[in-house]
């Protein structure tokens, strides 16, 4: 609407007149998704706020116990860590395996997770500047973080119609950790995805020390009991007086869309490229045993070698125990003759140099018996996406006298 003043060509003494005109000058559109997208945007504000003062209200509970209620993206865009749970496929060629057999699956799944090399933590949580990928950039660059393995794996529980949540914790071996745990018919199990080990939650031998924070796709608890150890936790988090939530009821009804694919697309990996990579760290541990050893000889039994060549390709799936009769008959007609010493290594790959420390270490090198002979065997397990796990058998052979 305009509103126009004219004047006419009258004497001054006579007054000028206004008018109301209507002119169409154009319109504007405001679609509804924009408006929907500012609610949801105010939405996201309300929650990144409550979250702060929630892990603020927290730690002022218990300020050594650890909570992680927001991270960054990869596009630096700050969001709840309840996004990053969806349940995601594995590679088919892992659920092919034991197809009569879902446990031994769910263990193969855990071993592939851990597979994947991790990156050490830069930043101090307790800033509040974390950065996470999702699942599907974890495979493709094959490299994550705890929190990422811990995610992945329970991503992929959860594809298999498991209860799952991401514990944070810390362990007397590694700090500050992220398991999974998985809630069975009668029991709780703590899954550990850097090393794909299984434990109960009343096993002795698990290392995890404290349970201090669980989160799914829809909340994050915080553990307000008094003993955060895993043998006296009460995981029962629907319980207020054993956790304290993030979310109140009124919002679980309505999860914030995950940032995790619908499906994870999977490459093979080159066979060719891992038969040049394990005859590379083949000759290179040779030559490497060789320049440990400059005073003393180092003979290679072929013997020894050919069986244990035979032996490592059983030793990734977990079948030792299946080792052909042949195998043992010939390793026991060496025994007849050589005292034998040696353990396998295994170990995802992330370079060689990684491989060659590993073995060095063992120290199995280091006889001076001038008569020792040596049998050195390397097999690379390919797993999709250039993930590879890595095995190396050495052992020192001494003759009976």
């Amino acid at each position: 609407m305009i509103v126009e003043k004219h004047e006419n060509d009258c004497f001054k003494s006579c007054s000028g007149h206004s008018y109301i005109r209507k002119n169409w000058l154009g319109s504007i559109v405001f679609p509804f998704s924009a408006l929907l997208q500012q609610s949801e945007f105010s939405d996201q504000i309300d929650v990144l706020e409550r979250a702060r003062i929630f892990k603020r209200n927290c730690k002022a509970l218990f300020p050594k116990r650890r909570i992680i209620t927001t991270v960054f993206n990869d596009e630096g865009i700050q969001i709840l860590v309840t996004r990053y749970i969806k349940a995601l496929n594995p590679p088919q060629q892992l659920l092919d395996i034991f197809l009569h057999d879902s446990n031994a699956t769910l263990d193969l799944i855990a071993r592939f997770v851990s597979l994947i090399p991790i990156m050490p933590d830069t930043l101090d949580e307790n800033d509040g500047f974390d950065i996470w990928m999702t699942s599907e950039r974890c495979i493709s660059l094959a490299i994550g973080n705890k929190e990422e393995h811990a995610i992945l794996l329970c991503n992929f529980f959860l594809y298999f119609g498991k209860k799952a949540l991401v514990l944070l914790g810390t362990s007397m071996l590694e700090g500050h950790v992220a398991y999974v745990l998985t809630q069975e018919t009668d029991e709780y199990l703590l899954w550990n995805p850097l090393t794909g080990q299984c434990h109960k939650q009343f096993d002795s031998f698990c290392p995890l020390q404290s349970v201090d924070c669980l989160f799914d796709d829809g909340n994050v608890w915080f553990n307000i009991q008094r003993n955060n150890t895993p043998v006296a936790v009460h995981f029962d988090y629907s319980k207020e007086s054993f956790w304290k939530q993030l979310l109140p009821k009124s919002f679980q009804g309505t999860k914030a869309q995950s940032i995790q694919p619908e499906e994870i697309i999977y490459s093979d990996t080159n066979k060719s490229m891992v038969e040049d990579l394990k005859n590379r760290i083949e000759r290179t541990l040779k030559c490497k045993i060789m320049e440990w050893r400059p005073k003393q000889p180092t003979r290679w039994n072929r013997q020894c070698t050919f069986i244990l060549q035979q032996i490592l390709p059983k030793l990734e799936l977990g079948a030792g125990s299946l080792v052909l009769s042949e195998e043992k008959s010939e390793f026991e007609r060496l025994l007849q003759f050589y005292w034998v010493a040696g353990f396998p290594i295994q170990m995802p790959y992330t370079d060689v140099q990684s491989v060659i420390d590993a073995v060095y270490q063992t120290g199995i090198h280091s006889s001076e018996f001038p008569q020792t002979e040596f049998a050195l065997a390397v097999y690379i397990h390919p797993y999709p996406n250039n993930i590879l796990s890595v095995w190396v058998y050495l052992a020192s052979l001494a003759r009976h006298q």
